[in-house]
């Protein structure tokens, strides 16, 4: 790590790991949303709420950035690992939307596939976060968030496959489209996050 004159605040780190605290918090709640016979609006609610402190925390870290003159590593890749963290919880909270407002009765098996590997980013990434502070054992993170990824896209486009198979009619082809597109952009977005922290890794090293 570099070395610096001044020392950095480390309680980015922190902030860091409480944002990805909400995306585990985030991923549960939309495991909720898949069952139809829950209480799919009290799910809705719970999440926005879950969105909404997640976005606290990234406008705390972007303050902190503001008023701090040395950060614990490049600022442009502060903000960006920030805003990259607040797109996976908006990218769940408007798929957990899609599955109220629209009140789809029955969901395509890869919907629950692919909410799971929503859960299990969403652990990777809250187990990494505290392991920015040394900047060590980062590698297994992006790896395995790379191979979830390359999953997440196969179980994309199965389901667009089964969408257009004439099962169903042309009204829930397009519900169902928006559910399945947001999840991906929400698996996208966690592969983000670990390009990032790959990025910081090595410069950092």
């Amino acid at each position: 790590m570099p070395f610096r004159l001044i020392p950095a605040d480390t309680g980015f780190y922190d902030l860091f790991a409480k944002s990805a605290a909400h995306l585990v918090e985030g991923a549960r709640l939309l495991t909720d949303a898949l069952d139809e016979s829950g209480d799919r609006a009290a799910t809705a609610r719970a999440m926005k709420e879950a969105e909404h402190r997640c976005d606290d925390v990234t406008h705390e870290i972007v303050r902190k950035m503001n008023s701090t003159f040395v950060t614990p590593f490049d600022r442009e890749d502060m903000y960006r690992l920030t805003a990259g963290l607040d797109d996976v919880m908006d990218d769940m909270d408007a798929a957990v939307d899609y599955l109220y407002l629209y009140r789809i009765a029955e969901l395509p098996p890869g919907v629950a596939d692919q909410v799971e590997v929503l859960r299990h980013a969403a652990d990777l990434t809250a187990a990494a976060m505290p392991r920015l502070r040394s900047m060590h054992d980062l590698e297994d993170f992006w790896i395995e968030i790379n191979r979830l990824e390359n999953v997440g896209d196969q179980i994309y486009r199965k389901s667009l496959a089964n969408l257009f198979s004439g099962s169903y009619d042309a009204l829930t082809v397009m519900r169902l489209r928006d559910v399945i597109e947001q999840l991906e952009a929400a698996v996208d977005s966690f592969e983000t996050v670990a390009n990032i922290v790959e990025q910081i890794a090595v410069k950092e090293s």
